[in-house]
């Protein structure tokens, strides 16, 4: 881990920095030299809705590693392929897709080292 040579803690009840958008927000707490995020969408969140206006792609160019809480999540990929994921499911989402919250019940992830850019305005 880089340079840390001591142990740390921290919580993640007490980010570092909380970033709100439409229907959304996104906890960061940095630890060592990786950002672990906590993701809380609202029903009738979608990344096409709510983010793209702020990242000005045409599709979500980031990747996600993440372990889901509760809720569920529909992902698109541009070329196509769809797959949905609730709790108890670890994810891979490569770059280049559209996610939609499926449901009436929030959805809460954690996210593992690519968050950092992420809703950044």
């Amino acid at each position: 881990m880089g340079n840390t040579t001591k142990m740390q803690k921290k919580s993640i009840n007490s980010p570092d920095e909380t970033r709100t958008f439409d229907k959304g927000k996104v906890d960061l707490t940095k630890i060592g030299d990786t950002t672990i995020s906590r993701m809380y969408l609202e029903p009738g969140w979608s990344w096409e809705k709510c983010i793209k206006p702020i990242a000005k792609t045409e599709s979500c160019q980031a990747s996600h590693t993440h372990y889901v809480v509760s809720g569920r999540v529909r992902v698109k990929m541009n070329d196509g392929s769809e797959e949905e994921y609730g709790p108890g499911d670890v994810a891979y989402i490569p770059p280049g897709h559209n996610t939609w919250v499926v449901g009436n019940e929030a959805y809460t992830a954690i996210e593992f080292a690519s968050m950092e850019n992420y809703a950044k305005r």
